[in-house]
This record gives C-alpha cells, sequence and structure tokens, in this order.
C-alpha cells in the first residue's frame, strides 16, 4: 500500500502535526458546540444570534477541512473522530438544555477567545517549520477573530 509523504520530518514535522491537530480538533468541537447551542437558543435577540452561530458552524467546518488537508498534503494523518475529539477538546462545552441568548453569547465569547488564543501560538510555532501551515492558521485565526468581535460586541 502506498502512502503519503511530506517534506517534512523530525522536530518541524512534529511541531507541524502538533498544531494542525490542535486546530482540527478546535475547530470540530467548535462547529458541534456551536451547533448545540445554535439548536436550543432562546430569548429576546433569537434570531440573530441563531444565524450568527450557523456562520460559525460554517467556518469551523470550511477552516477544519482545509486544516485536515493541509495534513494530509505533509504525510500527516489527521485525526477527527468523535473519541479523538472528545478526549482531546479544550473547549467548554454547553449546558444541555436551552440556553438564554445572553449565556450563549458570553460562552461563544469566551470560546472564541480560547481559540484565538491558541491559534495565534500555532501561528507562532510554525512560522519557522511551514510557512504554508502557519498562513492557513493566520486565515483561521483571523476569521475566529472576527466571530469573537461580532459576539462580545454584544455583551
Amino acid at each position: 500500500m502506498a502512502t503519503i509523504t511530506g517534506p517534512l520530518s523530525g522536530d518541524a514535522k512534529k511541531t507541524v502535526t502538533e498544531a494542525l491537530q490542535g486546530a482540527l480538533v478546535d475547530l470540530i468541537d467548535l462547529s458541534l458546540a456551536s451547533k448545540q447551542a445554535h439548536w436550543n437558543l432562546i430569548g429576546a435577540h433569537f434570531r440573530p444570534i441563531h444565524l450568527q452561530l450557523d456562520e460559525v458552524v460554517a467556518l469551523a467546518r470550511e477552516h477544519a477541512d482545509t486544516v485536515a488537508e493541509r495534513a494530509v498534503a505533509l504525510g500527516i494523518n489527521p485525526d477527527g473522530r468523535s473519541s479523538t475529539v472528545a478526549k482531546s477538546t479544550r473547549l467548554p462545552q454547553p449546558e444541555y438544555g436551552w440556553i438564554e441568548d445572553g449565556k450563549v453569547v458570553a460562552r461563544m465569547t469566551d470560546t472564541l477567545d480560547g481559540i484565538g488564543k491558541r491559534m495565534r501560538e500555532r501561528v507562532r510555532a510554525t512560522e519557522e517549520p511551514d510557512p504554508v501551515t502557519q498562513d492557513i492558521l493566520i486565515a483561521v485565526s483571523q476569521d475566529v477573530d472576527k466571530q469573537r468581535w461580532m459576539f462580545q460586541a454584544q455583551l
């Protein structure tokens, strides 16, 4: 059976693997947590927040695919299995049941803030070993920061 190889090896490959896998887990769980909030949202600001959560889901899914495909292009196996995401996620999980719009906005602001901080760490870590991966992570950071701003403006 043929395997996919890439241009990185040693410490460079290890650093990039950790950055891409961490980003993938963050993005997959962001899409799941956002959908959970989307389905269970209640409150006076239901409609705009409901639609904004769909935007977050779309950007998380799109970026997750880009991140995973970058990993494969480098000969790295991305792991987006639910068991991997469940044991590796650093995202706070939404509560079960109806969630008031203000709580959703505050939780999304905090969640996006945490992801943004981790993405910036990954951007710094990948600068030397793989600028192409760094560029992808910069694009993710840009969209995460924008959504954080848009949620934070509603607090």
